[in-house]
């Protein structure tokens, strides 16, 4: 097993380093079969699945229930325009967004503590600080997880990316709820007001994810909704409220109309979001369970 010293590095494409913050991020039931879950209203039916966005080869099969969820819709909802965020003119004008242009650096930004906390651990990782310098604190954290996540032996074929080469492939109509600039915008303000805060709690979160990644994958497989919530949520609930109201509960809720749609037509969609947003009490299933919906964990 490498040592952080051991480390080799690049920087990852900006389509990763947006999806891997949700994840990293990511109604009690213990003993459920997958994070799969599936919502009816009379005859009509929405499946919701809680994704992972990175995964290792070893992680497919995945999870049977997928497998049933794909196979009964009639069309795929994801966080985003995948095709979209992949163009490379869309990463070059999102990662203008993402950078501080105004002179401002992250030495300016963070107090002591967290700077030199960030200092210590780049040291250790072996890449040069002012290759960072100018990265908004979303997009700093965001690459340094995806960065830490490879050499783990993780690829950006995570849930989402697989079943949508799927769906194209099947000609499944394919839909999303945010557009990509949407997104840019949500990943530029990560932790505006609280940056050192947030840098810190993230720093922690990085050194834990070797020991808890094998756990965190059992735990997502076997849909266990609240242990998901202890290695996710609760954390960023607690020290960065702001971060999780903006990450989860507003995306949340800007949802929920369009999937109660979805249970007023006959069509059966399947929505893939990250899990983080479909457990604990602001998730989208227990939301949907308040309001009537009759839901099943599969």
């Amino acid at each position: 097993m490498m040592c952080k010293s051991e480390k080799t590095f690049s920087l990852p494409s900006f389509s990763s380093c947006l999806t891997i913050l949700i994840f990293f991020f990511s109604c009690s039931q213990s003993l459920a079969q997958s994070s799969v879950w599936l919502v009816t209203k009379g005859d009509n039916k929405v499946y919701l699945g809680g994704t992972i966005h990175m995964l290792r080869p070893a992680d497919y099969p995945l999870p049977g229930e997928y497998q049933t969820a794909y196979a009964d819709a009639d069309s795929l909802f994801f966080e985003t325009d995948i095709d979209a965020m992949n163009k490379p003119e869309t990463q070059r004008a999102a990662l203008q967004k993402l950078m501080y242009t105004d002179g401002r650096t992250l030495e300016a930004v963070l107090n002591d503590e967290a700077y030199n906390a960030l200092s210590q651990y780049i040291e250790k990782v072996g890449l040069p600080m002012m290759l960072l310098q100018n990265m908004k604190p979303g997009m700093l954290m965001s690459t340094l997880e995806l960065l830490e996540f490879q050499i783990l032996g993780f690829t950006p074929q995570g849930v989402d990316a697989h079943f949508h080469q799927r769906a194209s492939v099947d000609g499944k109509a394919i839909g999303f709820f945010e557009t990509v600039e949407v997104q840019v915008a949500i990943l530029a303000e990560m932790g505006k007001g609280e940056e050192s805060d947030f840098v810190l709690l993230s720093l922690r979160d990085l050194e834990r994810i070797e020991n808890d990644i094998e756990s965190i994958i059992d735990d997502w497989r076997s849909g266990n909704a609240e242990l998901l919530m202890q290695h996710f949520v609760a954390d960023m609930k607690e020290a960065t409220p702001d971060v999780y109201q903006s990450l989860l509960e507003d995306r949340n809720d800007n949802w929920m109309p369009e999937i109660e749609a979805m249970l007023d037509d006959a069509d059966t969609e399947f929505v893939l979001v990250g899990v983080a947003h479909l457990i604990g009490q602001d998730g989208i299933v227990q939301q949907l369970r308040g309001r009537g919906y009759q839901i099943e964990q599969l």
